[in-house]
């Protein structure tokens, strides 16, 4: 159902912290016009841990109204509630998305089972095409390929977002699954080698500052022009590593910033990027021709 480069979106904030829904807008059509494969609303990227139910609901709202089916969108609806990650799922179907992105749950640690009833209870609640997310580095929680295979047996289930760096992770995934799921890495840097092992695309940080780079670098990649696609990932490679210098979203949201993209809001407990690391985003800014 989808490839390529899907944005993991910033979610804009004015100085005091509130939603810019103009900064939003404009956002969405700079990724339109660029290139951009599909819209992730809301997901780690877009601060969803410190957005309130009405404001999560509102921000994907926007976007898809701002897209108008020119391009998919996908809601980040994960929760550690599975009660909580159905309502915000449902939500997020209402109002007409294309599909939902659902992280393991984080903190409470559940056991596989725990995961696969978790998930599968999700899945029977609400129809519509879910993406599971494995994250362990944030979670604390790692959704093993075994449990995946058991869980791509449910129709809703298309694809999982696998960003634990381990480029193995799909081939023991197709060959649990038969390819029955969609494989986006959430791993910037490896994008080209997870295609291709087999992957689908990225669901991407450094597309929100290089969308055009990272579009091109994947189609290069889909398209078996892996010499391409490698020339395109070495322009971005410090950019891959300098939005990550500190915790995700704060080195992306500044740089933005710096691009004159949006205001220079984020939400506590996140702080703006701590000034030593300025120039160096700087300069993977330049290196990638993003900023002048």
């Amino acid at each position: 159902m989808f490839s390529g480069s899907m944005v993991a979106l910033v979610t804009p904030m004015r100085a005091d912290g509130s939603i810019d829904s103009d900064s939003l807008h404009n956002l969405v059509e700079f990724h339109i016009e660029s290139g951009t494969d599909a819209i992730v609303a809301v997901g780690t990227t877009g601060e969803s841990a410190t957005l309130t139910v009405s404001e999560h609901c509102d921000v994907v709202g926007q976007v898809v109204k701002q897209v108008n089916g020119r391009i998919p969108v996908i809601a980040g609806t994960g929760a550690n509630s599975t009660s909580e990650a159905i309502e915000l799922s449902q939500y997020a179907k209402d109002l007409g998305v294309d599909a939902v992105l659902l992280v393991t749950p984080y903190y409470n640690r559940p056991t596989q089972e725990g995961l696969y009833l978790h998930y599968k209870t999700i899945a029977d609640a609400v129809d519509i095409p879910q993406i599971l997310y494995n994250v362990p580095s944030r979670t604390a929680c790692d959704l093993l390929p075994e449990t995946v295979a058991r869980l791509a047996d449910l129709p809703n289930i298309i694809g999982i977002k696998e960003a634990t760096g381990d480029v193995s992770r799909i081939e023991q995934i197709n060959a649990l699954c038969n390819t029955k799921l969609e494989l986006y890495t959430g791993e910037d840097a490896n994008t080209v080698d997870f295609i291709v092992a087999g992957g689908q695309g990225v669901i991407s940080v450094t597309a929100n500052v290089a969308p055009a780079g990272m579009h091109d670098m994947c189609a290069a990649a889909l398209e078996g022009n892996i010499v391409r696609a490698r020339q395109i990932n070495n322009d971005l490679a410090l950019l891959h590593q300098s939005l990550f210098v500190e915790a995700n979203p704060i080195p992306v949201k500044w740089a933005l910033t710096e691009m004159g993209k949006i205001p220079p809001g984020i939400r506590l407990p996140m702080t703006v990027l701590s000034e030593r690391y300025h120039q160096p985003v700087r300069d993977a800014l330049a290196a990638a021709s993003v900023l002048n």
